[in-house]
């Protein structure tokens, strides 16, 4: 068993949702893999900025949904032959129109709770996760989706959850023994408390999920795919010239993990 954690970056777009596709079915070929996604790169920050635009009676919430949705049925289409588009294209709008009611009701009562909140940015990784299942169908690859929902349990501290670990890991593995497969696929990020109700595990909870996940399941490996390749003496998003730390001691990585620096612990795509 490994676990492969892919972030927004390495699900940006159509293009790097393929390398994806592409690393994922090899791996699975080796060994049963589990698959966690990210959001698109940029549409968590999008979806919360729609969330407090909307509660701050501003209508350019639309805007930013409109946007949102455009991404993913772009992505959906570059990713899903035309003839098996449009289930997937009727999810993305099912889910597209959800967040706009959602959003509808924050405008007309000037409220986002963080209950709320997790709410709204948990569309971003269902649907990525979806649309990546649905290329993965695509090509005739078998998998398994699933709503990480459903398997990670957590308490109802809203925005940054904590995970109840006993009843975590019994229903990962009972949901694994009772449906196997050689490939799983899913959403990082979210969860649920008792109740059901939506939970997250806070900002980068992805890396979180693809831990919980091969904790669980005593997973042989853990991967955290990313777009650079490794630890990094400035972002190279800003700073042309960063370059790969070559040595970095536990203590300099903790002190560094606070400031956010760019970092992998596998190769980029471009290996």
């Amino acid at each position: 068993m490994q676990v492969l954690k892919f972030g927004g970056t390495s699900v940006a777009n159509a293009a790097n949702i393929s390398k994806v596709i592409d690393i994922a079915t090899a791996a699975a070929q080796q060994e049963t893999t589990i698959v966690v996604v990210s959001a698109l790169g940029g549409i968590t920050d999008a979806l919360i900025e729609a969330g407090r635009l909307a509660a701050t009676g501003q209508e350019d919430y639309k805007e930013r949904l409109r946007h949102i949705e455009s991404r993913h049925m772009e992505a959906a289409r570059e990713l899903v032959p035309v003839v098996s588009q449009s289930s997937v294209l009727s999810l993305v709008k099912k889910h597209c129109n959800e967040l706009e009611s959602i959003c509808d009701g924050v405008f007309l009562l000037r409220e986002l709770s963080v209950r709320t909140l997790d709410r709204v940015m948990s569309f971003g990784e269902l649907l990525s996760s979806q649309i990546v299942a649905a290329s993965l169908k695509g090509r005739q690859v078998a998998h398994q989706w699933q709503d990480s929902r459903q398997l990670i349990r957590t308490n109802s501290q809203h925005g940054f959850a904590a995970v109840d670990f006993a009843a975590t890991n019994q229903l990962i593995n009972d949901f694994v023994a009772g449906q196997p497969e050689a490939l799983y696929l899913v959403p990082g990020f979210i969860a649920a408390d008792e109740q059901g109700i939506t939970t997250t595990l806070g900002r980068g909870g992805s890396d979180y999920t693809a831990a919980i996940f091969a904790g669980a399941l005593g997973a042989s490996r853990l991967e955290i795919w990313t777009d650079v390749s490794g630890m990094m003496t400035a972002d190279p998003r800003l700073v042309p010239h960063a370059r790969p730390i070559p040595r970095i001691s536990y203590q300099e990585a903790m002190e560094l993990s606070h400031f956010g620096p760019r970092c992998s612990t596998r190769p980029p795509f471009s290996r």
